[in-house]
């Protein structure tokens, strides 16, 4: 889950100073990146500039931390120069892709006139972020802070903060999403998100997350690692590795979508909106997405709810969110938009089965 973290201050010098070397060599430029806008990461007053915020907030700004899934953080140190490289560049286009999402669907400010609320849709002008390959333990733990202010561009107002948080998960599985797919294309290995939501990559066992579990007691302090540093730790905590069970690769199409997952999103709720709908999808391509797809498909096949953002959704019901008739009669939809078309012409028996178990 991404993590939205408030700051009250401008003083960026905890990340503008680091230059988080232990990825050296597999990331492409220096550490700090400009997701919009442009400036030196390493001078503190043009990234300071991307905190803006109104005369009357105490908070300036957020840093989104967007994490990696801990096996594909583990590719770091287990996968071959070549795929680390790729695994890097791949979740730097899978945050780009979620702060896109959250940019265009979360950032609002709430307006009141008279008894009267309404959204008003907003933009960030500048949004930097920093990549990071390694944790206060030293493991491999790929992610990005992700600096933005809590004014909108051109606003008098300043964000609503409730708006930005409950798209994050929608966020975080579109990051996830485009993650699982990205790395694949390019390196070639099978990576899945379980029924149960846990991604899975080829290769990477329970051993290793034994060795590299992620969560420990004590926080740890903080260390600034050469890539040697980096590399030579993590070799010494292989010496310890035993192979332990690794998951199988499911035998599905990885273009179409887990209906069941996708379904299982919504029990229990009475209404669904845009956001849960997002999430569901993304969580359900097995095998992974495009973030612009999941978005498009979306839209294509929910056109009520194309302009919805910020808090206030408008909603439909789960049935109508499930879209059980037309999945029994065509099958697992498409995860694609272009394939949406062929999709509505096939046709299919009834699925009892599936939809006994979705209702």
């Amino acid at each position: 889950m991404i993590r939205m973290l408030p700051r009250t201050s401008r003083d960026v010098r905890y990340l503008s100073s680091d230059r988080a070397l232990e990825l050296s060599g597999v990331r492409e430029g220096d550490a700090g990146w400009w997701i919009r806008g442009s400036g030196d990461w390493t001078n503190e007053r043009d990234v300071e500039h991307v905190l803006c915020a109104t005369e009357r907030s105490s908070v300036v700004g957020f840093d989104l931390v967007v994490a990696a899934p801990r096996p594909i953080s583990i590719l770091l140190a287990v996968g071959t120069h070549e795929e680390q490289c790729d695994v890097v560049r791949a979740h730097r286009d899978a945050v780009a892709s979620a702060i896109q999402y959250l940019d265009e669907r979360g950032v609002v400010t709430r307006l009141q006139h008279g008894g009267d609320v309404r959204d008003e849709q907003g933009r960030w002008e500048s949004v930097v972020a920093f990549t990071h390959g390694v944790n206060r333990h030293s493991e491999p733990h790929l992610h990005d802070h992700v600096l933005v202010g809590s004014r909108p561009h051109d606003s008098a107002h300043a964000l609503d903060s409730r708006s930005l948080n409950v798209h994050l998960e929608a966020a975080d599985a579109l990051y996830r999403a485009s993650l699982r797919i990205d790395i694949r294309e390019r390196t070639g290995r099978n990576i899945w998100r379980s029924f149960q939501g846990v991604e899975h990559v080829e290769g990477v066992d329970s051993g290793h997350r034994t060795l590299w579990p992620g969560h420990h007691r004590e926080r740890g302090e903080k260390h600034h690692w050469s890539r040697d540093d980096a590399t030579s730790s993590w070799g010494r905590d292989l010496e310890h590795y035993e192979a332990e069970f690794e998951p199988q690769r499911p035998s599905r199409d990885p273009n179409e979508l887990d209906e069941h997952v996708f379904g299982g999103h919504f029990e229990g709720q009475l209404r669904v909106t845009r956001r849960d709908i997002v999430t569901a999808f993304a969580n359900a391509a097995t095998f992974g997405v495009r973030a612009s797809d999941v978005t498009g498909m979306v839209d294509e096949l929910y056109p009520t709810l194309r302009t919805s953002r910020g808090i206030r959704e408008e909603g439909i019901g789960v049935p109508q969110a499930r879209q059980i008739d037309d999945v029994r009669r065509h099958g697992p939809r498409p995860t694609k938009e272009m394939d949406l078309d062929a999709w509505r012409q096939r046709a299919r028996s009834l699925d009892r089965s599936y939809g006994d178990r979705s209702r």
